[in-house]
C-alpha cells in the first residue's frame, strides 16, 4: 500500500441526517464546518442543496455529471411507423420528437425501431463542484430538476471529497445528508464511521427518527441523536430520549434561541455569528463528537 492509500484509509467520515426535512440538519453541519479541523466538506443533500448558503464556497472545479440514459430521435431516419409511440408507456414520444422530461430511458423505443432511428445516449443529470471555503475545501453538486440517479451523485461527492482528503492528509470528511430514508440517504452512511442523526420533537419527527434508526443500525454504524428545539415540546423531547436510552443511543438537547435564526438571516453558521448559549451547546456536543473521532484514530 502506498503513502496516498494508507492516508485514504485513515480518514473518517461522519455523515450528519434527518428523518425528515426541516429538522435544523444544514444548521448544524454548518456549525460544526466552523468547529472541526482539518476536514473537507461535502454536501450530499444533492437533491435540494444548501450547505453553500452558509458555507459561500469558491468553486474551483466544475464536472458534468451523467446518470443513466436518454433516448434520441434521429428525424432522417424515422419513418414515423408509430411503433415507438404505442410502445412507449411513458408518453414520451409526440410528433416524432423525444420529451425529455417524460423519457424514462428504458431503451424500448430504440430495441423495437426498425430502422435504427432511436439511439440511448449518456444523459446528463446534472453538477458536481470542488471548491474553496473559509472552513476548508468542499465538495458540493447540483442535481437538474426533475433528474433521478441522485444516489450515483451522492457516492461521486463522497469519493471525491475522500479523495481529496487522503490527499491533503485531512482526517475528516464532514458529510451534510440528505433526509428521509431512501437510496441518497444509504449512498450518504454506507461505510461512514458516525452517523448524526438531528431530529425535532414533533409526531412526524420521531416517527422519522426511529426509522432512520432502523436504517444507521442496519449498517451498524454508532449514531448520535440530537433533539433540536427541544423545549418546543418537553413531552415529546422526553420519548425521544427514553426511546433512545432503550436503545443505548446518546441524545443532546439543543433548545430553540432567537440567535440561530439571526445567524442564519444573515446567512452565518450560529458559532460563527454568535457567542450565545446555543452555540456554546453546539460547541460542546462537537466536542464529544471530536474526542469520538480522536479514538477512533488511535484505535
Amino acid at each position: 500500500m502506498n503513502s496516498k492509500d494508507n492516508n485514504e484509509t485513515k480518514v473518517k467520515q461522519i455523515t450528519i441526517i434527518s428523518g425528515k426535512g426541516g429538522t435544523g440538519k444544514t444548521t448544524l453541519t454548518a456549525s460544526f464546518a466552523v468547529l472541526a479541523k482539518n476536514k473537507v466538506l461535502a454536501d450530499c443533500d444533492v437533491d435540494a442543496a444548501d450547505l453553500h448558503l452558509l458555507i459561500e464556497p469558491h468553486v474551483r472545479e466544475t464536472y458534468d455529471f451523467y446518470g443513466g440514459e436518454i433516448a434520441t430521435l434521429d428525424q432522417e431516419k424515422c419513418t414515423q411507423c408509430n411503433q415507438c409511440v404505442d410502445a412507449c408507456r411513458y408518453d414520451a414520444i409526440v410528433d416524432y420528437k423525444i420529451d425529455k422530461i417524460a423519457c424514462e430511458g428504458c431503451g424500448l423505443c430504440s430495441r423495437i425501431c426498425p430502422v435504427e432511428a432511436i439511439t440511448m445516449k449518456p444523459a446528463l443529470c446534472g453538477q458536481w463542484f470542488i471548491s474553496d471555503t473559509t472552513y476548508g475545501p468542499m465538495v458540493h453538486a447540483k442535481l437538474g430538476v426533475a433528474e433521478e440517479n441522485s444516489g450515483k451523485l451522492v457516492s461521486q461527492v463522497r469519493e471525491s471529497a475522500k479523495k481529496i482528503a487522503g490527499q491533503n492528509g485531512n482526517n475528516i470528511v464532514l458529510i451534510d445528508g440528505p433526509p428521509g430514508i431512501g437510496c441518497p440517504v444509504i449512498s450518504a452512511i454506507t461505510g461512514v464511521d458516525m452517523v448524526i442523526i438531528v431530529t425535532e420533537p414533533t409526531v412526524a419527527g420521531v416517527h422519522d427518527l426511529k426509522r432512520i434508526l432502523d436504517v444507521a443500525a442496519q449498517f451498524n454504524i454508532p449514531s448520535i441523536v440530537i433533539i433540536n428545539k427541544f423545549d418546543i415540546n418537553l413531552e415529546k423531547s422526553a420519548d425521544i430520549e427514553k426511546y433512545c436510552g432503550e436503545n443505548k443511543i446518546t441524545t443532546y438537547r439543543i433548545p430553540f434561541d432567537k440567535s440561530v435564526v439571526d445567524a442564519l438571516v444573515n446567512a452565518k453558521p450560529i458559532v460563527a455569528e454568535s457567542s450565545s448559549n446555543v452555540a456554546d451547546i453546539i460547541k460542546n456536543i462537537w466536542q464529544d463528537i471530536d474526542n469520538f473521532i480522536i479514538n477512533l484514530h488511535s484505535s
